[in-house]
């Protein structure tokens, strides 16, 4: 092969070849003059269509898909950049299932265990309330002899005693003083636990002893019982609200116990609604502990415009003519008490004008 190097147009005999030196070496070559016309037709041709062709809409496009390729080599970048993330991602979606699964295995086994405490707990509530009820019970029999409240007294552990006796009480009625549940609860292991409970604390509140005591160390275990018989609904619990009663009259029977009771401000609105009960007991017990504070002159003065404000003194003349004898005769004891009271309070204000 050898080289051939282009050089400007020659003048040649047209009926002669032409030959070319090439500068670079020492040979020549014989081309032929069709050849060479051909040749220089098309490097003319070439030098005129050029500037049409590469002009700067060309060279504007050539830049544009410089660009594009600059873009399409950063977008690839990019997508690859995204790929690894969302790789990454993957990955650690991955991690995160596995560990939610786990959890959620986890959580079935303790929600087993739960359950299985639940119940276990139930059992336990169950066996303590029997056992509660039972032994109250027996407490609440033995508490009706005078010898047995001393014996309590003496031993130093009533005081804790009379504690858990009033939160039982009012953990029960709170839960349970609503339209439904207490008929249900009637029959129920924890109401017979209050009832037991309520009448160990009426039997020391019958004792001198247990009056004093319940004066002077169960000061809130008595608010507790005066609370509750406000939220105890006309008609719930009536057994459980005579003993309370009861304890509250018992316990008027001391002076100290009396000025106490006297003093809550709640006491007046308290009688007026106990006496609206449907139960005959209730409304008896409430005349009781009425004709309790009647009795004391010191004790009532206080409480006079209170009581006359809002005593229902119709409600009494209703009692006054009721089927239930024991009712029947406190109510016009009541009154007669009553009637006493407001002369003895008319003539003593005689006397001072």
């Amino acid at each position: 092969m050898y080289t051939v190097r282009f050089c400007p147009p020659l003048t040649v005999n047209k009926n002669r070849p032409v030959c070319l030196k090439d500068v670079g070496s020492d040979c020549f070559v014989r081309v032929r003059k069709r050849d060479l016309e051909k040749l220089e037709a098309e490097v003319r041709t070439l030098r005129e269509l050029m500037p049409k062709v590469i002009n700067s809409d060309v060279i504007d496009t050539i830049h544009k898909g410089r660009s594009l390729d600059a873009f399409k080599e950063h977008s690839d970048r990019e997508l690859q950049r995204q790929r690894e993330d969302c790789q990454h991602t993957r990955s650690r979606l991955d991690v995160a299932l596995s560990e939610c699964q786990r959890e959620k295995q986890e959580k079935l086994v303790l929600k087993q265990q739960l359950w299985e405490c639940r119940e276990e707990l139930q059992r336990q509530k169950a066996f303590c309330t029997d056992l509660g009820a039972a032994t109250c019970t027996l407490l609440w029999s033995a508490s009706q002899k005078e010898e047995a409240i001393r014996d309590i007294l003496a031993d130093g552990k009533l005081e804790p005693f009379l504690s858990i006796a009033g939160q039982t009480l009012e953990t029960f009625i709170k839960f349970l003083n609503d339209e439904a549940k207490p008929q249900q609860s009637y029959n129920s292991k924890e109401h017979h636990l209050v009832l037991a409970l309520a009448g160990v604390v009426t039997n020391i509140a019958a004792v001198s002893c247990g009056r004093d005591f319940l004066s002077s160390s169960a000061h809130i275990l008595l608010n507790t019982l005066l609370q509750l018989l406000h939220l105890m609904k006309p008609g719930v619990f009536p057994k459980l609200k005579v003993l309370m009663l009861m304890a509250l009259y018992n316990i008027t029977i001391s002076v100290n116990g009396l000025k106490l009771i006297s003093e809550n401000r709640g006491l007046p609105p308290l009688l007026c609604t106990l006496l609206e009960d449907p139960d005959p007991e209730v409304c008896l017990q409430s005349l009781r502990l009425f004709q309790s504070l009647l009795l004391e002159r010191e004790v009532m003065s206080h409480m006079t415009a209170d009581f006359l404000s809002c005593f229902p003194l119709s409600r009494i003349h209703l009692l006054a003519s009721s089927r239930h004898p024991a009712l029947k005769q406190t109510a016009k004891e009541t009154l007669e008490d009553l009637a006493s009271f407001t002369n003895t309070q008319t003539k003593d204000t005689e006397k001072e004008q």
